[in-house]
């Protein structure tokens, strides 16, 4: 049976009003190509549906620019079914104001986490783990060791200040044990079925990650 893998991306495109963001194009692109290589079937979301805002796009890369042209417009994550054997939320800033609270994307990871699939994210894509808690009230990540874009790498950014939480911070009150590593140096956290990745250099390995706990 081919195997199916549910995107995530945001649609939150205000950076606290300092600037457009949305979701990190080469966090959702090439961990797509990465599955679209493993023979895996692929689905793009964002929360409200439409055209999802984008950031750090880099017309040079043709993996992002046949990611950004296949998924121009993308459905509503209220709209889509169960049956995936993965989900995968992408970064991008945008997550922090959307992710946390969206009741649908902590449905998906729920459905596909109890089902024995696996949950995957990167960067600030674990923002969508926040919120996400199993049907028996439980946070998914309580006790388990997770990866996110760190405080300092925030500060690096410029943004600690901006964004209406920490994300390692969040995810640790949580009941996660956050393992982070030197800013901006690849990361990749497996506990069981759920893989996490701490930035965009994390995006790739991660992908190759989810594509071995599936296979």
């Amino acid at each position: 049976m081919t195997k199916r893998v549910l995107i995530v991306l945001t649609s939150h495109g205000d950076l606290g009003g300092v600037r457009g963001t949305g979701y990190y194009v080469p966090e959702a692109a090439h961990p797509w190509e990465v599955f679209r290589r493993a023979g895996f079937e692929v689905d793009v979301a964002s929360v409200r549906g439409g055209e999802p805002p984008v950031d750090g796009f880099d017309d040079r890369d043709g993996v992002q620019v046949a990611f950004r042209a296949e998924y121009q417009v993308t459905r509503a994550v209220r709209d889509v079914g169960g049956g995936y054997d993965a989900v995968f939320y992408a970064g991008g800033h945008g997550t922090m104001w959307d992710f946390p609270g969206d009741p649908d994307v902590a449905r998906l990871g729920r459905e596909v986490y109890e089902r024995g699939g696996v949950v995957a994210a990167v960067c600030h894509g674990p923002s969508a783990l926040v919120g996400l808690t199993l049907s028996d009230g439980s946070h998914l990540v309580a006790g388990k060791r997770v990866a996110a874009f760190t405080n300092s790498e925030e500060k690096a950014a410029g943004v600690a200040e901006v964004v209406p939480f920490l994300l390692a911070d969040a995810l640790v009150e949580r009941g996660a044990r956050h393992e982070p590593a030197a800013d901006f140096q690849p990361q990749v956290v497996v506990d069981g079925r759920l893989a996490t990745g701490q930035n965009p250099a994390s995006a790739i390995p991660l992908a190759e990650r989810v594509v071995a706990l599936l296979s």
